[in-house]
């Protein structure tokens, strides 16, 4: 297998230089993830705006992590589900609920459910969902604003598991407590 680097702002590319600065100033480091992004300056900076605009979204947090805790584990990607995980807890989405996407299980509140399986169901079906999915997310209290933010979540989703699926990206310390393994849902 290629191996892609886990670039600092020092080995970056001149394009992803300014961007892995903001990523420190924000975070106090910068996660592998984005190291890596950073050999594609144009694949950084399509992350980062997609995850501000992602987290700018009508979705709260729970709801927002419900989509991408999903795709995450759909797609397989150890790394994000990891990382996920840890962000879900340090924001507040209840332990239960990241639980139940870790493992792939229904949650108990039909609403945030049917936002899950529409989730599911965006992923699985590569955009196509059944007849009737779209009217079952609105029947639960969703909204078509919703539909489209749940292919917005999809997108920003499949940047970083394809990356890390490619590039096999290493779990930071930072997200260690929520190291994730397929296993735990039974693929």
């Amino acid at each position: 297998m290629t191996d892609f680097e886990t670039h600092t702002i020092e080995t970056a590319p001149e394009g992803s230089q300014p961007l892995l600065e903001k990523i420190q100033s924000a975070y106090g480091f910068v996660p592998n993830l984005m190291g890596t992004m950073a050999e594609s300056p144009a694949l950084l900076e399509a992350y980062m705006t997609l995850s501000r605009l992602f987290a700018g979204s009508s979705l709260n947090e729970t709801e927002r992590q419900i989509i991408a805790m999903s795709n995450n584990r759909l797609n397989g990607c150890v790394y994000c589900m990891g990382a996920h995980s840890v962000i879900a807890k340090k924001n507040g989405v209840p332990d239960e609920i990241i639980a139940s996407l870790r493992a792939g299980t229904p949650l108990a509140d039909a609403k945030q459910e049917a936002l899950r399986l529409f989730a599911i169901e965006m992923n699985e079906s590569r955009g196509w969902p059944e007849e009737g999915a779209i009217e079952a997310l609105i029947a639960a209290g969703y909204t078509r604003q919703t539909v489209m933010e749940v292919v917005l979540g999809t997108a920003y989703k499949v940047l970083s598991n394809y990356t890390n699926h490619i590039a096999e990206t290493e779990l930071d310390g930072v997200f260690a407590s929520g190291k994730w393994s397929p296993s735990e849902a039974g693929e």
